[in-house]
């Protein structure tokens, strides 16, 4: 987003919540989020554009709070005042007229606090214009597919007390398939703020050699327990099932949590296992929606122990905990695991004999009070004997406990990490991604 636009979709969002704020009644309470963004697409297929184009779009959530209850009303943000004033007022009486209806909510937190903040991440990404043969100059020749999506993306927060956030970054996300003759994929991710010329070539080289390697014979693999190499992109999928009933305090006060036996202290995990949710990389903001700012570092758990779980303010206010400012969903945002201290060259003599997966798909829980999940291996990976890459796999089925994999059987975890971003955008560009290493875990079990 070109920053005049920016500072004018700002200038009409504080704007709006001051005037949407003179406007209510005594007894009522508003807050309004807004998720804005100035982003090129470009449609990668064949190693062809065939797709091309631009959004600019902002979306604001008014949310009105009286008589303990609550009602939210989504409507667009175009940045001309007459437009989104008239839209907001009309939107403001709709939720007048609709909260009588809305049951009483015993768990609704109103705004407080006087919090106010301001976030802007300037990068380097590339210009619309240069895309193309910026990304095309490495893939000549190949049956490359991918899509690319930059620019800057905003997020907002005010409320009727005050509080007030804004959070603005320049990022890209780039997510690609390179192709055997076969239909065999080698998937990979390259995202930032800097757009580096010399790491975008490291990755294209990386995902060239695993083509080659991938084109050769595969290999059936019986079902067993091997011992396993994942890859960054596979270890992030197995971090997604934190969010999912795992690391949120509410999860854990009902009952439906992997994790309430780590919680007791009756599980562990390795103590080569540190994982926090680390906010200084500034891809995602660190207010929630209810204007509640996370500390910069919040550690989760350190060296196999659980030391903080997420909480919101609406599940502090239920079951009596102090709110570190997660959000609606307790969700992990900005997860980091911390590297061991495995050489990345020394990943293949390490493992040994035993399989390199590249990525995993289609994750589930099988048992979630045990912190079981099932799923299957996905894009290049491969069989290993003594060190050397030998030939590409057939897709398996595993169903493994996180207790065993980060846990008791965990061997080493890299000394690099990578990050691996969230490419969604459904509605709009999703933010941030993780930081974490590859990790090799042994006996790990596969099903079919």
């Amino acid at each position: 987003m070109m920053s005049t636009k920016a500072d004018q979709l700002e200038l009409v969002f504080r704007h709006l919540v001051t005037a949407l704020g003179d406007r209510l009644h005594a007894h009522e309470h508003m807050s309004l989020e807004l998720t804005g963004e100035q982003s090129q697409f470009v449609r990668f297929n064949r190693a062809k554009v065939r797709q091309i184009g631009t959004v600019s779009d902002g979306q604001v959530r008014l949310t009105l709070m009286a008589d303990q209850r609550t009602g939210y009303y989504d409507l667009p943000l175009t940045g001309i005042w007459d437009q989104d004033w008239h839209h907001a007022q009309a939107a403001l009486d709709t939720l007048r007229r609709e909260l009588p209806q809305l049951p009483v909510d015993p768990y609704l937190v109103l705004p407080s606090g006087t919090a106010n903040s301001g976030e802007l991440y300037q990068g380097m990404i590339p210009a619309p214009r240069d895309v193309p043969d910026l990304v095309l100059a490495e893939v000549a020749g190949l049956d490359f597919a991918g899509l690319y999506a930059g620019g800057r993306v905003v997020r907002g927060y005010g409320d009727s007390v005050g509080q007030y956030h804004w959070f603005a970054t320049d990022s890209f996300t780039l997510d690609y398939s390179l192709f055997t003759t076969d239909g065999q994929a080698v998937k990979g991710t390259y995202a930032g703020s800097h757009w580096q010329p010399n790491r975008y070539t490291a990755r294209l080289d990386q995902a060239k050699q695993q083509l080659t390697r991938l084109a050769q014979p595969r290999k059936t693999v019986p079902a067993g327990s091997y011992r396993t190499y994942f890859a960054p992109a596979a270890i992030a999928e197995l971090l997604s099932m934190f969010s999912w009933g795992g690391i949120s305090e509410a999860a854990l006060q009902r009952g439906d949590s992997a994790f309430r036996l780590l919680q007791t202290g009756e599980q562990r995990l390795s103590p080569l296992f540190t994982l926090s949710e680390d906010f200084s990389h500034g891809l995602v903001p660190r207010f929630n929606q209810l204007g509640d700012m996370t500390p910069v570092h919040v550690p989760l758990i350190v060296q196999g122990e659980l030391v903080n779980t997420l909480v919101n303010a609406r599940t502090a206010k239920e079951y009596g905990k102090v709110a570190n400012g997660a959000n609606g969903g307790e969700t992990l945002r900005s997860p980091d695991l911390r590297p061991g201290n495995l050489l990345p060259d020394h990943v293949l003599s390490t493992l040994d004999t035993g399989l390199y997966v590249s990525n995993l798909h289609y994750l589930n829980w099988s048992d979630r009070p045990t912190g079981r999940i099932t799923g299957m291996t996905r894009y290049a990976c491969f069989w290993v004997e003594a060190g050397q890459m030998i030939a590409p796999i057939e897709n398996l089925r595993f169903d493994e406990s996180l207790y065993r994999c980060f846990g008791s059987h965990l061997v080493a975890l890299t000394q690099t990490q990578d990050f691996v971003p969230e490419v969604g955008s459904y509605e709009h560009r999703d933010l941030g991604g993780m930081w974490v290493p590859g990790a090799i875990v042994d006996d790990f079990v596969y099903t079919l």
